[in-house]
């Protein structure tokens, strides 16, 4: 019998510890009353990107759906099963979300295989290259109408596919309802691994522009 990672098992025995004991009545509360994030965030699978983290979120304060590349298919009409379409419906339609944001972040794996695969994704896998073909309106728009002056082709792409998810967003029927209505807003992220730093997009001007923190701005405690 393969034994569990031991690793896994002392990491939990902190989280009782610190994490569990904090936000215990909070966890009660959940458990019993079930859960009512207002933002849902559509993030890469990327072990070094935390949405919960990057803005210091608590136990259901956010609806996370992660998938590589942090991508938003367009809506499909199938009887296909579609794993962050269904997400994406259940934070509207059921949880009422009040926000969804997709989150891209710097060096992004999914980003770069597309960009070294030369249009021949038949190399990235049975599964891989089919999810990030959906880069391809996003690397089409980035070559013919960018939307601002960028050298940096991997934060080009990752921009664009940001902002190509967003359209596909509102592709989705109940999504494109409850922006028209007033009940959701979308907003476009991206966050920088190394600088810890979250770049938002300007939503008339598709422009991604950096977010200075509380520190940053009364010069730290």
């Amino acid at each position: 019998m393969t034994l569990f990672p031991e690793e896994l098992l002392a990491g939990y025995s902190q989280y009782r510890k610190k994490m569990y004991r904090k936000y215990q009545e909070d966890y009660e509360n959940l458990a019993i009353y079930g859960q009512e994030p207002k933002t849902m965030v559509i993030s890469c699978c990327d072990s070094r990107v935390t949405p919960e983290a990057i803005f210091h979120s608590g136990p259901g304060e956010l609806f996370v759906v992660r998938n590589v590349a942090n991508l938003v298919p367009p809506f499909e009409d199938d009887k296909g099963t579609h794993g962050t379409s269904a997400s994406i419906e259940y934070a509207v339609n059921g949880l009422k979300v009040q926000n969804i944001v997709v989150l891209g972040h710097c060096k992004c794996g999914g980003v770069t295989a597309f960009r070294n695969s030369g249009g021949n994704l038949g190399g990235t896998g049975q599964f891989v290259g089919p999810w990030i073909k959906m880069l391809e309106p996003a690397a089409i728009s980035l070559a013919c109408d960018p939307v601002e002056p960028n050298n940096d082709p991997q934060l080009g792409l990752e921009y664009a596919g940001v902002r190509q998810s967003l359209k596909n967003l509102m592709t989705f029927p109940f999504v494109e309802k409850a922006v028209t209505e007033g009940a959701l807003k979308i907003h476009g992220a991206w966050f920088d691994i190394g600088s810890g730093e979250l770049r938002v997009m300007d939503p008339k001007t598709r422009i991604f522009s950096l977010v200075k923190d509380t520190e940053e701005i009364t010069g730290g405690a």
